[in-house]
């Protein structure tokens, strides 16, 4: 359900609530509001709870990444040993353990790396998404209450002419 929306039924929920006959005041049923919190909170975009999702994830993609990388090292290492044992290429088997291990090191840096910038890009855009929408609802908010300020002076109007005219009446009477 569109957030918008339901700020519209919050507002119907508000307009329609009986008014109490002191101060300005007014009754709301108290369930219907708390059902309609309940909506707002499942109508928040998919892209923020992903975004946190992802974030308490990093540290497992983070380790998983070691994990591999230290997968790799000890694979470079026995690698470098068996080649040990064969006196007459040692020397091609200390070069590739090398390269081995600077791979899978760079390697890890690279999944490292890649993880905190999908991390860091989800949680913008989840960010993001969320700034306009409060924005949106920012603006709906302000034109409501302008309208509801512009309905208040209008009574206030009303009620002023109205105390006016009974003044202006009373005043015209002939005293006794």
């Amino acid at each position: 359900m569109d957030i918008l929306h339901l700020i519209d039924r919050l507002e119907e929920i508000a307009t329609e609530a009986r008014r109490l006959p002191v101060g300005g005041g007014v009754v709301v049923q108290r369930q219907r509001v708390l059902d309609l919190v309940d909506r707002m909170r499942v109508a928040v975009p998919r892209e923020v709870y992903d975004a946190r999702e992802l974030l308490e994830n990093r540290d497992e993609v983070i380790r998983d990444s070691e994990r591999k990388a230290a997968e790799l090292l000890e694979n470079a290492h026995e690698e470098l040993e068996r080649r040990l044992v064969q006196t007459e290429i040692v020397k091609a088997a200390h070069e590739r353990a090398r390269g081995i291990v600077a791979d899978g090191e760079q390697r890890r840096r690279e999944l490292v790396t890649e993880a905190e910038e999908q991390a860091r890009a989800r949680l913008d855009e989840a960010q993001q998404t969320s700034r306009n929408e409060m924005r949106e609802a920012d603006v709906y908010a302000l034109q409501t209450l302008r309208r509801l300020e512009e309905e208040l002076e209008g009574f206030l109007n009303t009620v002023r002419n109205g105390v006016d005219a009974l003044e202006q009446r009373a005043a015209d009477r002939p005293r006794s």
